[in-house]
C-alpha cells in the first residue's frame, strides 16, 4: 500500500493506482459477453480503443508519479504537475506536436519519454489510422427507417441502380398523381453511387435509402418493413441470366412474406413460366393487392395487340405512365396532337347516383360528351359475393350503385366530375369545368323523395326497358358479361346447336374433330398438339404457299438462348373472341433449334408455321411474303454482352433496315385484295378486317421491333430528326408504334400499388383474356388443355377485342369527310356498341411526292377534334356470332 512505502522513503508516495487503467483492455471481451457487440467491425473498434485509452492513460501516470516523486536517492528535483496535465502532455508527445508548455525535469521522466515515444508513436501511427478507417467504414446508409411524419411508406428493393430508380421516383411522384403523401424507402446491399447520392439528396423529403439485405430479418426490421404499405421488387431487365434473376427476386419475396406474411408484395418478373413459383408461398394472396408484373407477358402481349391493331402498345404504354405534355406552336401539327394523347392517363372513380341503372353504352356516351371523359370499363362485382372481374365496354347490363369506372383522363382532378355529376344540378351546365360538388349530393342517398332521386329514377327507365328485352334471351346460366342480341338468341334456340360445336366453326369442320376447339376455359382456341416437324416449311413450301394478312415473326436466338415465352405473343392472337377464319396465321422465321424448346408452349395453337432460316435473309423474307403480312414483329432472344450493352439491339435493327430497303412485286397483294373484299363473315364489312394491298417498298411493311436500349431506337428511323438524348415516347418510331422497348414497363410498378385494378384491366386488354384459373392450369406446366364447348364455355367469347376501323370505306365512312370526332364517338357506340378510343393518323396528310406513309397515335382527341378519310380508328369491339356479324 503506498502508505507503507511512504513511511519507509520517509516522504510523500502517490502510489501505482494509475494502473488501474489498464483493466479497460478487457471492456470488449464484458461487453461480448453481454451480447452489446455481435459484429467483427464492433468488435475490433472497441478493442483498439480500449488499448489505446488504457496505455495513454497508464504512461500518463507514470510520468505523473516520476515528475512528482523526484530522482532518486535525493528526490530534490521534482515538480508539481497535475495527472491530467500528464495526459494532456503526452497526447502532445505522441502526435509528435509538443507544445513545450509542459516538460519532464527529472531524469527518471526523461529517460521513460525516450522509451514511450518508440511504442507510443508507434502505437498512435497503427491505431488512429485503423481506428478512423473502421469509424468511416460504418455504413453511411445504416440505421434505422423513422417515421416521424406519420406518413405510410413503401419499400421499394431488388435491383436499385440510378436508372431504376430515377425512372421510378420519375413515375411514382408526378405532379398528376393526386395526395402522393407516401415515403419510399430503398433498401439495397451496396451503397449508392454519386451520381445517386445526389438523386436521394434531391428527393431527401420523400425518399430514404438504407444499406442491407432482404434476406436479413435485421434490415427488414430497420426499414419497417411491417409497417409499410407494400414492398416493390424491381427485376433487373438487361440480365444476363433472367432465370437466377427472377429465383433471386423469388427468394426476396419469401423473406419478406416470412418476415410479414400479411405485407402486400409487388414484383417484377423475366420470365412468365416463373410466375408460377409464386403461387407456392403460402402467404401469396393475388386477393389482398400481391401481384407480379412479368414483363416478357406483358412485352409481348403489347406487341401482339399491335399486330391486331398498329399502333395499340404505344397508344396503352403511354396511358399507364404518367406523362406531362406541353405543346409548341414551333412544332410539327402531328407531335402536338401526339403529345396532347401522351398527356392521358388511366384512372379510377366511383360513379354517381346519377349514372345508376344505365347501360354501360348510356354512361360512356355521357361522360365523353358531358364530362369530357372516357369512360373504357367497369368493375363488376358479381351475385354470390365472390371476386369482382372488370368488363371493358360491356354490353346489356345497367349500372348498379356505386361502380367503379375505368377513365382516361389528363389528371386525377377531370376524373372526379364523374362522382359530382347530378343531372338535376348539372344538367344544362356546358363547361365541364363547373361541375363541381353539389348541395343534393348526399339528399341522394339519403331523402327518398328529394330531386336527386327524382332524376335518378328518371335516369333509370330507359335502362329498365333495356333489362326488359335482355330478360327474354337470357339463358338458364346467364353469368356472362355481356349477351347476344334477340335475334342472333332465337336464331340459336331454332337451330338447336349441338354444344359441342361452336356457331363459327360448324360449317367448316365435322363434328368428331371440333368437339374440343377452345381450351378448358374457353378463352383461347385450342387444337390438339402437333410435332414441331408438321408445322416447318422451307423456302419452297413457304413460297408455294399463299400467305396473307399473316403476322411474320422475325427471331434472332442462339440454341441455348434464355426462353422469351412466344406463347404470350401468339395466345392474344387466338383469343377466342376472334372467329376461327379470322386468326390471323403467325409464321416464325428463326432457329428451329431454339423453337423446339420453345414448341411445348406453343403445340396447342393453332395456324403456326416455321421457317428454318434468317430474319436476315431477304429470300427468307420473300418466302414468307413480308409484304403482304399484317404485321412483321422483329424480336431478339440474345443475352446483351457485358462489354458494350448498346449493341444488344444490333441484329434487330439490322432485321429493320433490311426490309425497309426490300422492293417486291405487287401482283400476288393485288389478287389477294380482290379474293379477301369478297368475304362476306367479316364482321362491319371490311373495315374491321382490313384487307390491305401489298407493299411495292419495304418501307411501308407494317412493322413493330423490340428494343433492349431505348437509345438505340434513333437508329431505326434514318429520316427522322430526333434527338439522341430525346426519351423514348416522345421519339417518332415509338410515336408510329413502330418501337417497343421494356423500359416502358416500369411505370406499370406505380400504377399497380396506387390502383390494383389497373394491372388487371391492362392485363385482360393485352393478353387477350387470361385468368387466374388459366393461370393455375399453365403453372402446372403441361401447357393449354383442350376442353369441350358448354353454354359456360362459349359465353366466355363474348367479350371485347381491340380492333381498328378505316373511316376511308364501310359504315363509318361518312364521318372521314370533315366530321368530327364527338360525333364518330358516338355514332359509332350508339348504331354499333364501338367505343373508340383513339386515331392511329398519317405523319403526312397532305399528297405530297415525298408524303411519308407513317402514322401516328393519337390518344382519346379532343371532342371537336376534325376527322380525316385516311383515319383509322381504335376501338373496342363487341363479339359477334356468324349470324349477326352482317348486321
Amino acid at each position: 500500500p503506498p502508505s507503507f512505502v511512504s513511511i519507509y522513503l520517509n516522504r510523500t508516495w502517490i502510489g501505482l493506482r494509475f494502473l488501474r487503467a489498464l483493466r479497460l483492455m478487457t471492456v470488449p471481451d464484458i461487453l461480448q459477453y453481454l451480447n452489446i457487440l455481435k459484429t467483427s467491425t464492433s468488435i475490433r473498434l472497441a478493442q483498439l480503443i480500449s488499448i489505446f485509452i488504457s496505455v495513454w492513460l497508464t504512461a500518463a501516470g507514470i510520468i505523473h508519479l516520476l515528475e512528482n516523486s523526484g530522482d532518486p536517492p535525493y528526490f530534490k528535483n521534482s515538480q508539481v504537475v497535475s495527472y491530467w496535465n500528464c495526459v494532456y502532455f503526452l497526447m502532445v508527445t505522441m502526435s509528435t506536436v509538443g507544445y513545450g508548455d509542459i516538460a519532464c525535469v527529472t531524469a527518471l521522466g526523461r529517460g521513460f519519454q525516450v522509451l514511450f515515444l518508440l511504442v507510443g508513436l508507434a502505437m498512435f501511427a497503427s491505431c488512429i489510422p485503423e481506428i478512423i478507417d473502421l469509424i468511416g467504414t460504418r455504413p453511411k446508409y445504416g440505421g434505422c427507417y423513422k417515421n416521424e411524419r406519420g406518413r405510410r411508406h413503401i419499400v421499394v428493393c431488388g435491383h436499385i441502380t440510378y436508372e431504376s430508380v430515377s425512372h421510378f421516383l420519375k413515375d411514382f411522384l408526378h405532379e398528376d398523381r393526386e395526395d402522393v403523401d407516401v415515403e419510399v424507402v430503398f433498401l439495397h446491399r451496396a451503397e449508392p453511387d454519386l451520381e445517386f447520392e445526389g438523386l436521394l439528396k434531391r428527393q431527401h423529403t420523400r425518399v430514404k435509402y438504407f444499406q442491407g439485405s432482404l434476406m436479413n430479418a435485421m434490415d427488414l426490421e430497420r426499414a419497417k418493413v411491417h409497417e409499410a404499405d407494400a414492398c416493390l421488387v424491381l427485376a433487373n431487365k438487361y440480365c444476363q441470366d433472367p432465370d437466377a434473376e427472377d429465383a433471386a427476386n423469388i427468394m426476396r419475396v419469401i423473406s419478406i412474406k416470412n418476415y410479414s406474411d400479411d405485407i402486400r408484395v409487388i414484383i417484377q418478373l423475366m420470365q412468365y413460366h416463373n410466375k408460377a413459383y409464386l403461387l407456392n408461398i403460402p402467404s401469396w394472396d393475388w386477393k389482398q393487392g400481391d401481384d407480379v408484373i412479368c414483363l416478357a407477358e406483358l412485352k409481348l402481349g403489347f406487341i401482339a395487340q399491335s399486330c391486331l391493331a398498329p399502333g395499340f402498345s404505344t397508344m396503352m404504354a403511354n396511358l399507364f405512365a404518367m406523362r406531362s405534355f406541353k405543346t409548341s406552336p414551333d412544332m410539327a401539327a402531328w407531335q402536338n396532337d401526339y403529345l396532347q394523347g401522351t398527356g392521358c392517363e388511366m384512372y379510377t372513380e366511383t360513379l354517381s347516383p346519377t349514372f345508376t341503372g344505365m347501360s354501360f353504352s348510356q354512361a360512356s356516351e355521357l361522360c365523353f360528351v358531358k364530362l369530357k371523359l372516357l369512360l373504357l370499363a367497369i368493375e363488376v362485382k358479381s351475385d354470390d359475393g365472390g371476386d369482382s372481374k372488370i368488363s371493358i365496354n360491356p354490353r346489356g347490363a345497367k349500372i348498379p350503385a356505386n361502380t367503379v369506372g375505368f377513365f382516361i383522363a389528363q389528371s386525377a382532378e377531370e376524373v372526379k366530375r364523374a362522382w359530382f355529376y347530378c343531372k338535376a344540378c348539372h344538367e344544362d351546365v356546358k363547361d365541364e369545368n363547373q361541375i363541381k360538388k353539389c348541395k343534393c349530393k348526399n339528399l341522394a342517398t339519403t331523402k327518398p323523395g328529394g330531386p336527386a332521386q327524382s332524376s335518378m329514377v328518371n335516369a333509370t327507365k330507359p335502362a329498365n326497358n333495356v333489362k326488359k328485352n335482355v330478360s327474354v334471351k337470357e339463358e338458364p346460366k346467364p353469368n356472362m358479361n355481356g349477351r347476344p342480341t334477340n335475334k342472333a338468341a332465337v336464331q340459336q334456340k331454332s337451330a338447336k346447336m349441338e354444344v359441342g360445336i361452336a356457331d363459327d366453326q360448324a360449317k367448316d369442320f365435322d363434328f368428331e374433330k371440333t368437339e374440343m376447339k377452345y381450351d378448358s376455359t374457353g378463352m383461347f382456341h385450342w387444337t390438339p398438339a402437333r410435332a414441331i416437324e408438321d408445322c416447318i416449311l422451307d423456302r419452297n413450301q413457304a413460297a408455294m404457299t399463299v400467305l396473307n394478312g399473316h403476322v411474320v415473326v422475325c427471331l434472332f436466338a442462339d440454341p441455348d438462348s434464355p426462353l422469351i415465352g412466344l406463347r404470350n405473343l401468339v395466345m392474344p392472337l387466338r383469343a377466342s373472341n376472334f372467329h376461327y377464319h379470322e386468326l390471323k396465321h403467325v409464321v416464325i422465321v428463326g432457329s428451329v433449334d431454339y423453337i423446339r424448346r420453345e414448341w411445348k408452349t406453343l403445340q396447342n395453337l393453332p395456324k403456326i408455321s416455321v421457317l428454318n432460316g434468317s430474319p436476315l435473309s431477304r429470300a427468307d423474307l420473300r418466302a414468307v411474303n413480308v409484304n403482304l403480312c399484317d404485321m412483321c414483329v422483329i424480336l431478339s432472344a440474345k443475352v446483351p454482352s457485358n462489354d458494350d450493352p448498346t449493341l444488344a439491339d444490333k441484329e434487330a435493327i439490322l432485321a429493320s433496315l433490311n426490309i425497309k430497303a426490300m422492293t417486291f412485286d405487287d401482283t400476288i397483294g393485288v389478287l389477294s385484295q380482290n379474293n379477301g373484299a369478297s368475304d362476306s363473315l367479316s364482321p362491319l364489312g371490311s373495315p374491321i378486317v382490313l384487307q390491305r394491298k401489298g407493299s411495292v417498298y419495304g418501307a411501308n411493311v407494317p412493322m413493330i421491333t423490340e428494343l433492349v436500349n431505348d437509345s438505340n431506337v434513333q437508329f431505326l428511323d434514318q429520316d427522322d430528326d430526333d434527338d439522341p438524348d430525346t426519351e423514348l415516347y416522345l421519339t417518332q418510331p415509338f410515336a408510329c408504334g413502330t418501337a417497343f422497348a421494356v423500359s416502358v414497363l416500369d411505370s406499370l410498378m406505380s400504377t399497380t400499388y396506387f390502383n390494383q385494378n389497373a394491372l388487371t384491366l391492362i392485363r385482360s386488354l393485352i393478353t387477350g383474356g387470361a385468368t387466374p384459373e388459366l393461370e393455375l392450369i399453365l403453372a402446372e406446366g403441361a401447357g393449354l388443355r383442350g376442353g369441350y364447348s358448354t353454354p359456360e364455355t362459349l359465353s366466355n367469347r363474348d367479350r371485347c377485342r381491340v380492333g381498328q376501323i378505316s373511316l376511308f370505306e364501310g359504315p363509318l365512312a361518312s364521318f372521314g369527310e370533315g366530321g368530327k370526332y364527338i360525333d364518330l364517338f358516338v355514332a359509332a357506340l350508339r348504331n354499333y356498341g364501338m367505343l373508340c378510343i383513339g386515331l392511329y393518323r398519317f405523319r403526312d396528310t397532305a399528297n405530297a411526292f415525298d408524303a411519308s406513309s407513317k402514322r401516328y397515335v393519337i390518344t382519346n382527341p379532343p371532342t371537336d377534334f376534325n376527322l380525316l378519310p385516311s383515319d383509322q380508328v381504335f376501338v373496342f369491339i363487341h363479339w359477334r356470332g356468324r349470324k349477326t356479324s352482317s348486321v
